[in-house]
């Protein structure tokens, strides 16, 4: 598959180059979302809506090494979404959301949906890159009716309230528990943990009230971490890589499509390709919050 225009993880957006015998449902020159997941369609767990973790994909199920002008992709019949035209159908800005649907968007509706997230819910973020700024419009696409962004920089605070987060925490530990717990008047009734880290699970805890929900996506960045504290709070915990195709096929793309959400603003720069280096100081170093890269293969 040419691998046209990418970000500088492991999702990308492109033309089908070559298909194998097996694969009937796209062809060459379709415009696809390359998911960083590899879901079959058919085992216990694609059919429960939990493709990134495929029961039949075990060791192969996420992408790599895809900052190149051409990707291999496995179980392509199911887990590929075509989307309709072509590249130059598309301005900038909607080529970067359906970018953002092969990782970073679904990822963020993840979080929301195993933290089961309802209409009126008062739900916290935790975690201000993409991922998270995913979250928010997740979490206002499924009602929630208050969303607290936990973020201490401008630019990303100011992304998030632009995608329906009601306020903004920058605080930390028991202070930025302290301070969400007074805006919501009490626990929150979801925490979104976009990190990975045990300081920012503790801070999902935190502020929940008893019979809250947590949704991790962040990949863990800790051995584990013990769940007996949470066994007097009646704490829900859900988390794990991002069913992509289940929900870009069921309510992402289209919503993208319809103009409905526009997450692709989380890609704050573009490179090309020999511009990598580049690419990842300038996240590390905060100047953008996610990078693109578009690679020509001409």
């Amino acid at each position: 598959m040419e691998s046209g225009t990418r970000n500088s993880g492991h999702e990308a957006i492109g033309i089908v180059e070559e298909v194998g015998a097996a694969i009937t449902t796209v062809q060459p020159g379709d415009f696809v979302i390359a998911p960083f997941t590899h879901g079959c369609g058919e085992c216990d767990a694609c059919r429960a809506g939990f493709d990134g973790t495929c029961d039949r994909h075990i060791g192969n199920n996420w992408s790599g090494g895809v900052q190149a002008e051409y990707i291999r992709f496995h179980f392509a019949n199911w887990a590929l979404i075509k989307i309709p035209g072509q590249p130059s159908d598309y301005s900038e800005g909607m080529l970067k959301s359906l970018l953002s649907l092969a990782d970073v968007m679904p990822t963020g509706y993840h979080a929301a949906r195993v933290a089961d997230v309802k209409p009126g819910d008062k739900v916290v973020v935790i975690g201000d890159g993409a991922v998270g700024q995913c979250a928010v419009i997740a979490a206002k696409m499924r009602g929630a009716s208050q969303i607290v962004m936990m973020s201490r920089h401008a630019d990303r605070q100011a992304l998030a309230r632009e995608f329906g987060a009601t306020a903004v925490v920058a605080e930390r530990g028991e202070a930025g528990i302290a301070k969400v717990r007074e805006l919501l008047c009490g626990g929150a009734d979801a925490a979104l943990e976009c990190v990975g880290t045990e300081a920012s699970i503790d801070q999902a805890l935190g502020v929940l009230h008893n019979g809250g929900r947590i949704g991790f996506v962040g990949v863990p960045h800790y051995e584990n971490h013990a769940l007996g504290s949470t066994f007097a709070q009646n704490i829900i915990i859900g988390g794990g890589a991002a069913s992509v195709t289940t929900y870009d096929k069921q309510v992402l793309l289209k919503a993208v499509l319809d103009g409905d959400i526009n997450p692709g603003k989380v890609f704050t720069s573009s490179y090309l390709l020999e511009e990598i280096d580049q690419a990842y100081q300038d996240m590390d170093q905060r100047k953008s919050i996610k990078a693109m890269l578009v690679v020509d293969t001409q």
